[in-house]
């Protein structure tokens, strides 16, 4: 016999809600047998569910098409920061700049090989602590950095900051509509639990061959098990 389980995504909830919605059968006063207050929350809860679902995927689509373009400056402004300390160390190793002034960017005075900055807060990290650290030394008298130049580093790093901040707003606003659907689902569910309780109810008295095909024109769902015939 085939046994009744709840839907286990958003998109089978909302085809159970509007297989109901959209029977005839449940709006006639001969009929009906399911109270209007339960109607009127079915119609509620799908509208609400549906409505969030929309947003999330708007929501989505927009941070993955945004991540396209935040992945790009970030590389960029990497490029040009491991450029900037290459030069920077080549510089110290011919003696041009002291080994003592690493410190003045965050470096061991020893260091020969690029800090971490795979990810966007490690870059961001460094970029503070480079741009500062050129800013200083040249404000002692040094000579400035070329090919790049600290302005040059400087301008992608910002274009890539404010690429990170529009993408974390975007992931804020993802995930906002995402905790909105998450709590509509228990009372979603329990709804459903509900409506369909009263709608095998009903028919609890009709042959199988009626009965099954009956709840299942008004929403409800019925799987069978491994191997298990399919008479119904």
């Amino acid at each position: 016999m085939p046994y009744r389980r709840l839907p286990k995504t958003d998109a089978a909830r909302l085809k159970a809600l509007k297989t109901l919605l959209d029977n005839n059968d449940i709006y006639t006063v001969k009929k009906r047998f399911i109270d209007w207050k339960d109607l009127n929350k079915a119609q509620n809860a799908h509208n609400h569910l549906l409505t969030a679902c929309q947003q999330y995927k708007v929501c989505m689509s927009t941070q993955v098409r945004n991540s396209k373009k935040h992945e790009k400056f970030q590389r960029k402004a990497a490029m040009y920061l491991s450029h900037f300390l290459q030069v920077l160390f080549l510089a110290v190793e011919r003696g041009e700049i002291k080994r003592q002034h690493l410190k003045l960017y965050g470096l061991d005075t020893e260091q020969t090989i690029l800090p971490p900055m795979k990810t966007p807060d490690t870059l961001m990290e460094w970029a503070d602590k480079i741009i500062k650290g050129e800013k200083e030394r040249t404000a002692k008298g040094g000579r400035p950095i070329f090919n790049p130049t600290i302005g040059m580093v400087s301008t992608h790093v910002e274009i890539f900051r404010d690429a990170l901040m529009q993408q974390r707003k975007l992931q804020e606003r993802t995930q906002q509509t995402l905790n909105t659907i998450q709590a509509l689902r228990p009372e979603t569910d329990e709804l459903l639990l509900s409506l369909w309780n009263q709608i095998e109810k009903h028919y609890e008295n009709e042959p199988p061959e009626i009965r099954y095909d009956a709840c299942r024109r008004l929403g409800v769902i019925y799987y069978y098990r491994r191997h298990e015939e399919h008479l119904y």
